[in-house]
């Protein structure tokens, strides 16, 4: 039988902003799309992105527009007034994120990975009480879900997709993160990375950003099982 080691309060509180901050996301994106909805519905439409909303939110602010009644203008504003809220929420959750990562030394370490930032070096911190609870970055990998899924047998190995039966919020930082080291290297050149060279020209994106995550699994539990800071393959530091 294994057990779960008790996270500290600091841990917890960190786990909350998470999650509260990820709920508000969703509801941020839920209104987004809401407002689009209902002004396409009279045939007002803007580009997708930050600044196409905006775009819509000042139709809605536009008394001398006559393209909408004054019924739906009401529910829009009201729709606009609850995103700006949740945006407003949103960046405050973002400060008190970064002060936690400030404040934790473990967490830094972890930011100096390609691809980790403070939302998910604060999120390992705050996820895993010990790390060494796990054998090795494969059983830690398996727990976030980014290990394929087994179907062997008789000595014969079988792998089908990614399981996708861990941690749905790490997977996705880690996806995340793995995503923004690929679009910086296919940006800046690849050269000083051989190995996701090699795996992009074999592979294509999304896979190679997975295989990517589940090596940045395991090198975030090598550096927190064993209290070591991040070093830079030789193949990179030319």
């Amino acid at each position: 039988m294994r057990f779960v080691p008790t996270k500290t309060v600091e841990q917890q509180s960190c786990l909350m902003l998470h999650r509260a901050r990820h709920l508000f996301i969703r509801q941020q994106t839920a209104v987004i799309n809401s407002i689009r909805a209902y002004l396409a519905e009279f045939g007002i439409v803007a580009p997708v992105g930050r600044r196409g909303v905006e775009q819509l939110l000042e139709v809605v602010a536009d008394k001398a527009n006559h393209r909408l009644p004054e019924v739906a203008r009401a529910c829009l504003a009201a729709l606009g007034s609850q995103l700006r809220a949740l945006k407003a929420q949103i960046l405050e959750f973002d400060r008190r994120i970064i002060a936690w990562h400030r404040s934790s030394a473990t967490s830094k370490r972890l930011d100096a990975i390609p691809g980790v930032g403070p939302a998910l070096a604060t999120a390992l911190v705050a996820s895993i009480a010990d790390p060494r609870a796990f054998r090795s970055g494969r059983d830690f990998s398996a727990w976030v879900g980014l290990v394929p899924k087994q179907n062997s047998s008789g000595g014969k190995d079988k792998l089908g997709s990614i399981s996708k039966r861990g941690d749905r919020y790490l997977r996705s930082l880690f996806t995340a993160g793995a995503l923004a080291v690929i679009r910086y290297a296919k940006i800046h050149g690849t050269d000083h990375r051989p190995w996701l060279t090699r795996l992009l020209t074999r592979r294509p994106t999304k896979i190679a950003a997975i295989a990517l995550a589940n090596k940045l699994a395991r090198m975030a539990w090598a550096m927190m099982a064993k209290g070591e800071c991040y070093n830079e393959p030789a193949a990179l530091a030319v």
